[in-house]
């Protein structure tokens, strides 16, 4: 059976000490950022700092470079819960007249499902030890868009994610669409290592 295309991003599965506790950390969002904002998304560090409570901020990550963490929850107040437009869970792409917010899962031991592309060369079991990238993809109005990259597996350290084993479901196997477990690898926390 082939698997659906059905990208969420990053969601947080475990850790590599064990389960996934849901531990996470308040970050913001200023008001100038012009980046959607979905639960999934990988965020980096923005400049200038924090929100006038010195919470800090971050913005959008790029298909490559470090990852300071993964959203889990987005707000359009502080510190509260998204109470203007129910019907969605992201952050507009679009300057915003006040500070966001978003509940970031920033720790490096963290163990991630993501799907990967439906595009080129599916990863095979001899690539669970390598790094790759990510794919930035459009989210859907509730969850993040991206996807594991299939054309960027190697050792290099500097690759986002450690390709840690294919999700074992029956709904899951080898080839376009399969989900993988991952660790973020080049983690604004910690150096990235190269892969095996």
């Amino acid at each position: 059976m082939a698997n659906a295309n059905r990208p969420t991003g990053l969601s947080p599965v475990g850790t590599i000490g064990g389960p996934y506790n849901g531990q996470s950390r308040l970050y913001s969002i200023l008001a100038a950022d012009t980046n959607a904002f979905a639960i999934g998304d990988p965020v980096v560090t923005a400049a200038g700092g924090g929100d006038p409570r010195g919470i800090p901020a971050v913005t959008l990550a790029a298909a490559t470079g470090a990852i300071r963490g993964v959203v889990v929850g987005v707000f359009d107040t502080y510190p509260g819960i998204k109470i203007n437009n129910l019907s969605s869970l992201v952050r507009p792409a679009a300057a915003q007249t006040g500070v966001w917010y978003v509940m970031v899962v920033d720790d490096p031991d963290t163990v991630f499902e993501v799907q990967e592309i439906g595009t080129g060369t599916p990863l095979a079991v001899a690539d669970i030890g390598l790094n790759t990238n990510l794919v930035v993809g459009t989210n859907n109005g509730f969850l993040s868009g991206w996807m594991l990259d299939n054309a960027t597996e190697a050792v290099t350290a500097a690759l986002q994610c450690r390709i840690l084993g294919l999700v074992q479901r029956v709904d899951n196997e080898l080839g376009a669409y399969a989900k993988w477990l991952v660790k973020i690898n080049n983690h604004e926390l910690g150096a990235g290592t190269a892969g095996i």
